[in-house]
């Protein structure tokens, strides 16, 4: 039996991706179907942000969802990204760049550096195009995440991003003779730093720039609140009461300054027992749905605690770039995924959101004023 373009286009609207089960239409993507020269469709599927499902996901589930309604036409798939940029306030440093996402939280030890690496990658991994910022100058992570040394080079006018694994990477980390030497800079320094690393790289166009900021609420934050209009920060917590003390404040800043809360990662969550496949929640639960509720903000996800993540920071390979399809790379997919649903979502009503008021106000403070 044959199809018209028309009705090859309903069918597959309602063609399921296979690991949310939501439909084509839910995903809001867009559907071209053209034909090759021998006449066998071709199916272009456009979306507003990365997904795990790949080309070779979407054909299979297009080919079964035909077969079972008795047709025996198998297209070939295309996939590709369409994704709707932040809001550009005046004399943004990195016009270029989609979204920029701060990783961060009020608290040191939580694998923040950890979880902005493997970000990065499943971000990269779904099609997008992605740079990370290491904007820790006191402990940058960056250079020992990737196993990358030595000074970046430049083009004649700006810095080139060291480029692994396919994603651009930025570290004072990478600038240090001595990767022991300690930073000892005040706070002005540092936001020039920063504001170089911003502006001064030539990252190109990026969907996606990651910056992994340092624990606290301090000058670099409160910086970048004042430089651009970020997309909003990803906050990392685990679950104990301690981490959520400080976690908390992180929250609570980026509501006063006007930085949107994205979402919350609970990281260490839980250890899955390998011999008796057992939860074990050695640090608690709860924590990540407390810190949500604070923000008003999803939790995007809870990642376990595993060996291999660990063991793959420290090697230079992040587990989502050694081992894309092992359980803990999964669950960094999936909440870059959601990360990705969510910045999308606040894109469509962005009008809702808060804006700073970069005059400074009477008292140099940050007031917040509706858009």
């Amino acid at each position: 039996m044959s199809l018209s373009d028309d009705e090859l286009l309903r069918v597959i609207q309602n063609v399921r991706e296979p690991f949310s089960s939501r439909s084509v239409a839910e995903l809001g993507a867009t559907v071209a179907i053209e034909h090759a020269s021998n006449g066998a469709p071709i199916v272009s599927l456009t979306f507003r942000y990365p997904l795990r499902a790949t080309s070779e996901h979407w054909a299979k589930s297009i080919g079964e969802t035909l077969k079972s309604l008795g047709h025996s036409i198998s297209p070939s798939v295309r996939t590709s990204l369409n994704i709707e940029g932040r809001a550009l306030g005046e004399g943004d440093p990195v016009p270029s760049i989609k979204h920029v996402v701060l990783v961060m939280s009020g608290k040191g030890g939580v694998g923040k550096s950890t979880v902005a690496a493997n970000l990065a990658l499943s971000l990269k991994h779904m099609g997008a195009h992605v740079g990370l910022l290491d904007a820790d100058i006191y402990g940058p992570s960056v250079p020992t995440l990737f196993n990358v040394s030595g000074p970046p080079v430049g083009n004649g006018q700006q810095i080139l991003p060291i480029e692994k694994y396919g994603i651009g990477l930025m570290s004072i980390g990478f600038l240090l003779e001595d990767s022991k030497s300690a930073v000892i800079w005040r706070g002005p320094m540092l936001a020039g730093a920063l504001k170089q690393f911003l502006q001064d790289v030539a990252w190109g166009s990026l969907d996606y720039l990651i910056l992994d900021l340092p624990p606290g609420t301090g000058d670099i934050a409160l910086s970048l609140s004042q430089m651009l209009r970020a997309t909003g920060a990803v906050i990392v917590t685990t679950p104990q009461e301690l981490a959520l003390q400080d976690v908390y404040k992180a929250v609570t800043m980026n509501q006063k300054v006007g930085i949107p809360n994205l979402g919350v990662v609970e990281n260490y969550s839980y250890f899955l027992c390998g011999n008796c496949q057992t939860r074990h929640e050695f640090f608690g639960a709860g924590g990540g749905a407390k810190v949500a509720a604070l923000a008003e903000a999803p939790l995007l996800g809870q990642l376990p605690l595993h060996p291999s993540v660990r063991e793959g920071s420290d090697a230079g390979i992040p587990v989502v770039e050694g081992a894309p399809d092992s359980p803990s790379a999964q669950a960094f997919l999936e909440v870059a995924e959601r990360l990705g649903a969510r910045i999308g979502e606040l894109c469509v009503r962005s009008e809702d959101l808060f804006q700073i008021d970069r005059s400074g106000g009477q008292n140099r403070h940050l007031p917040i004023a509706r858009g």
